[in-house]
C-alpha cells in the first residue's frame, strides 16, 4: 500500500513523503532509514499527482538541469535532492520529493518516472529506460531536449504568426463596439430631433442606436451571457471534435493538418529509433500522435506489414504515412542502416514546408483582415454621416 507520512528533518523541516510499504510500521521504518522523524501518517489511496502539480513542473527544464549537473559530476540522487531543496513551486517540490524517495528506496529512474504518468510521458520514460540499458543518460537527455525543441518549432511559428491577426481582430472589435454602443446612439438622438427621412440602411443603424440607448444594460448582459455560452460550448471535447472534423474536410487546411501530424509522428519516431528502441515498438508508442482516423488506420496496417517482414518504406508509402520524397528518404535510410537520421530529415522536410505555408498564409491573411475590418468600420461611419450629406445637398 501507499502511505503518506508527515515527517521532520532539520535540513528540510516539515515535509510530506509517499512510500510504498506493506504496513504502517514498515513505512515508518523506511522513513527513519532515510533520516526522517515521523510525525504522522495515513494511507494514500491515489498516488497520482494533481494537474496543478503537473503544471508547476517543466520536464524540459528538469532535463536540462539534469544534463548540466550530471556533467558536473553529481550523482542522480544528489541532483534530485538539490533540485527539490531549491525549488520554489509547491507542485514541482512535491514531484521532486517523490522522485527522491523512490530513488532512495532502490527503484530505477525509469520506474520512478513511470509512477508519475501525469507528469512524465511514456516517450520520456522510454527514453530514460533505454539510457539505463546503454549507460548513457546524458546523451539520451540531450536527444530528448533536441526533440522537444524541434517538435515545438512549428507550433511556435504558428503562434507567432497569429499574434498580429489576433491583435487586429481585438482592436477592430473594440472600435466597432465603441461605434455601435456609444457613437451611433448619440447620432440617433440628433437625427430623431431633425425629423428627416433617412435612407433605409441608416434607419436600421439609427434603430439600433435607439435600442442601445433604451436597453443598453440588458443588451450588455445578453452579450456577456452569449459569450459565456459560446465559450462553454467550445471548450467541450465533443465541440472540438466537430470543429476538427470540419477543418479536416477542407482540402487545403486538412492537408496541412495531416502534414503537421506526420511531422510530429516522424520526429518522435526518429528520436525513439535513434535511442535504440525497436521500430515496431516505437510505432506502438507514437500511435497517439495521429488523430485523423485515416492516419490511425494506416498506422495499424503499416505496423502489420512491417511485422510480416515488408520494408518500412513500402508500408509507409502504401498507407499514406509519408510523402513521395519521404518514402525515398526512408528507402535510403533502410539501405544505409541510418533509419533514425533519415526520419529526422523527413520531419525537417515536413516542418520546412509547414513553415513556408504559415508564412505565406500570414502574409495573405493579415492585409485581407485589415481590409475587412476597415470596410466594416467605414460602412458604419458612412451610414452615420449619409443623412448629413443629404441635408447639406438639400440646403445647397
Amino acid at each position: 500500500m501507499q502511505v503518506k507520512i508527515k515527517t521532520f528533518r532539520p535540513a528540510q523541516r516539515v515535509a510530506w513523503l509517499v512510500l510504498q510499504a506493506d504496513s504502517f510500521a514498515d513505512a515508518k521504518k523506511q522513513a527513519e532509514v532515510l533520516g526522517y522523524q515521523v510525525l504522522s501518517m495515513h494511507r494514500q489511496w491515489n498516488w497520482r499527482l494533481s494537474s496543478k502539480s503537473k503544471h508547476d513542473f517543466s520536464v524540459p527544464l528538469f532535463s536540462q538541469e539534469l544534463v548540466s549537473l550530471l556533467e558536473a559530476g553529481l550523482s542522480l540522487i544528489e541532483i534530485v535532492d538539490l533540485l527539490e531543496r531549491k525549488s520554489q513551486h509547491a507542485g514541482a517540490k512535491k514531484i521532486l520529493a517523490a522522485i527522491y524517495v523512490r530513488l532512495q528506496q532502490g527503484f530505477s529512474f525509469s520506474r520512478t518516472l513511470e509512477d508519475l504518468p501525469e507528469t512524465f510521458s511514456s516517450l520520456y520514460v522510454a527514453t530514460i529506460r533505454t539510457s539505463e540499458r546503454t549507460g548513457d543518460l546524458i546523451a539520451s537527455l540531450r536527444r530528448y531536449l533536441s526533440y522537444n525543441q524541434q517538435i515545438n518549432l512549428v507550433r511556435e511559428k504558428i503562434v507567432a504568426a497569429s499574434v498580429y491577426p489576433a491583435l487586429l481582430i481585438s482592436v477592430g472589435t473594440l472600435v466597432i463596439l465603441f461605434l455601435l454602443g456609444y457613437v451611433v446612439p448619440r447620432f440617433s438622438q440628433v437625427y430623431e430631433d431633425l425629423g428627416r427621412d433617412l435612407p433605409w440602411m441608416s434607419q436600421v443603424l439609427m434603430y439600433w442606436g435607439k435600442l442601445v440607448g433604451n436597453y443598453g444594460g440588458w443588451l450588455a448582459l445578453s452579450m456577456v451571457a452569449i459569450m459565456a455560452g459560446l465559450v462553454a460550448i467550445f471548450v467541450r471535447p465533443s465541440t472540438r471534435m466537430v470543429i476538427e472534423r470540419l477543418l479536416w474536410s477542407i482540402p487545403a487546411v486538412g492537408e496541412k493538418m495531416r502534414l503537421y501530424q506526420l511531422a510530429r509522428f516522424t520526429r518522435t519516431l526518429a528520436m525513439l529509433v535513434k535511442g535504440g528502441i525497436p521500430f515496431v515498438t516505437s510505432l506502438e508508442m507514437v500511435g497517439g500522435l495521429l488523430h485523423q482516423p485515416g492516419l490511425q488506420h494506416g498506422l495499424t496496417r503499416a505496423s502489420q506489414w512491417i511485422r510480416e517482414g515488408r520494408s518500412i518504406s513500402d508500408a509507409f508509402a502504401a498507407h499514406g504515412l509519408a510523402s513521395e520524397v519521404g518514402v525515398r528518404l526512408l528507402a535510403v535510410g533502410e539501405r544505409s542502416g541510418e533509419l533514425g537520421l533519415a526520419m529526422e530529415r523527413i520531419a525537417t522536410l515536413y516542418e520546412d514546408e509547414l513553415a513556408r505555408w504559415v508564412d505565406w498564409f500570414g502574409r495573405l491573411f493579415e492585409p485581407l483582415l485589415m481590409i475587412g475590418i476597415g470596410l466594416i468600420i467605414g460602412l458604419i461611419v458612412i451610414l452615420m454621416y449619409m443623412p448629413i450629406f443629404e441635408l447639406a445637398s438639400s440646403i445647397q
